[in-house]
């Protein structure tokens, strides 16, 4: 197995190379994410707990107005660090084509995209300090994918979260394993 800068390993043979993108490290943050999430979960319960005293109909409404708003963050926050701890992509170059798996722990279904019908493979371009790139480097969301490619009239992506380094890098082998595999298939 080797390695593509700190997060991705691959392994390459003659019929097939296969990648594992892992999530970032984050260190330290890891931990205020956690205490953070426990902390906002304490809020809700107090707030759900205040909608069976009596108030009036108004303030009823306030609290489950602020109730939709604080799932909301609360679902975004715990999905970050459900990324952030069990979260891997899979990504196999064969014969039959490019196969992506997003999983979280075990769970995720492979998706297999046939490399004839594979065109315009891309990394998008971000700017250093636009809010995408400012936005993404946050460890409390997901982000957004490093490598894009269009598949009969959609637009397929992966590599979440990416350094620009790393998906330099893993795009220049993703595209000569696809050229090769393309080219022995057309023989």
């Amino acid at each position: 197995m080797k390695w593509i800068g700190d997060r991705i390993s691959f392994v390459d043979t003659k019929e097939k190379a296969t990648f594992v993108i892992y999530p970032p490290k984050i260190g330290w943050k890891i931990y205020v994410m956690y205490v953070w999430s426990a902390l906002w979960i304490l809020v809700g319960f107090a707030v759900i707990s205040q909608l069976f005293l009596d108030y009036t109909e108004k303030e009823k409404i306030t609290l489950i107005i602020f109730l939709s708003f604080w799932l909301y963050f609360a679902v975004r926050v715990i999905r970050a660090l459900i990324f952030l701890i069990a979260s891997r992509e899979f990504i196999l170059i064969d014969d039959n084509g490019l196969h992506i798996k997003k999983a979280t722990g075990k769970f995720g279904k492979s998706k297999r995209y046939f490399l004839e019908n594979i065109s315009k493979m891309r990394i998008p371009e971000v700017k250093e300090n636009s809010f995408q790139a400012v936005y993404d480097s946050s460890p409390w969301v997901r982000g957004s994918d490093a490598i894009m490619f269009d598949y009969l009239g959609k637009t397929i992506s992966f590599g979440r979260k990416l350094t620009e380094k790393d998906a330099k890098l893993l795009f220049n082998i993703l595209v000569k394993k696809t050229d090769s595999a393309v080219r022995k298939k057309k023989k």
